[in-house]
């Protein structure tokens, strides 16, 4: 049996269960987190699932169906991830990567 990675320790929403994605056995526990909600979610995937596929799932836990993915970027050790398309072991990450996803634009407080 392998340990847990560092960000599976970490507070995620409500305690709740990691969010799956693809089929197969996953090997990749990810932490995503959108600053504007000051929340985060914790997701299990293969090496193979698509960056764009996380982050879709991510958005849909953590803002909703009513938020537009296009208006958002995911962002891996401070680097935008520019091909959504690629796979997630092709950006760079590992077991226990912290992705950002965050708004292109800057928003006005209010």
């Amino acid at each position: 049996m392998t340990a847990r990675p560092f960000v599976a320790e970490l507070r995620t929403r409500d305690g709740a269960s990691p969010i799956r994605i693809g089929g197969g056995t996953p090997s990749l526990t990810l932490r995503v987190e959108i600053p504007e909600v000051w929340d985060v979610v914790a997701i299990e995937t293969s090496p193979s699932t698509q960056v764009g596929e996380v982050k879709r799932a991510a958005i849909a836990a953590l803002l909703g169906a009513s938020a537009d993915p296009d208006n958002l970027v995911m962002k891996l050790r401070g680097f935008e991830v520019l091909n959504e398309a690629a796979s997630v072991a092709a950006t760079g990450a590992v077991d226990g990567s912290i992705f950002l996803v965050t708004y292109r634009r800057r928003r006005p407080v209010r």
